[in-house]
């Protein structure tokens, strides 16, 4: 099962990877936190079952860590304030919470992370120029 939503979740992020590198959206950095939030969602959904049956009610921060941790940067973003913190902080929180579970559930909450930095570093990416 666990492996089963690891795959999943890197398949998420390659797709979504490939969708602003094809279609190159107005608002890529929103759209990276949202898939971010909706590949943490769908991952915890997915482990579910699997945690409720390991851990009984510690499932609830097990799997509500991540999902929270993701849901900053959407949440920084409605706000419009420190949103680049929000990614790095939310990229930050899920790298531990991985690492730390790493032997069980952790390690499918990782790729996420990939989108939330994607995010955070298109604060510093060079702007096209309107000038012709």
């Amino acid at each position: 099962m666990i492996g089963l939503a690891t795959v999943g979740a890197i398949v998420g992020v390659l797709l979504v990877g490939l969708v602003v590198l094809v279609r190159k959206p107005a608002n890529t950095r929103s759209v990276l936190r949202w898939s971010a939030l909706a590949i943490t969602a769908l991952v915890a959904a997915v482990l579910a079952p699997f945690t409720v049956d390991d851990s009984g009610t510690a499932a609830s921060y097990l799997l509500g860590v991540p999902v929270v941790a993701a849901l900053l940067p959407v949440l920084a973003q409605r706000v419009g304030r420190l949103t680049t913190v929000a990614d790095l902080v939310a990229a930050l929180v899920l790298t531990g919470w991985g690492l730390l579970l790493g032997l069980g559930i952790g390690v499918a909450f990782l790729p996420a992370v990939i989108l939330l930095v994607a995010s955070a570093a298109g604060t510093w990416a060079p702007r096209p120029s309107t000038a012709t």
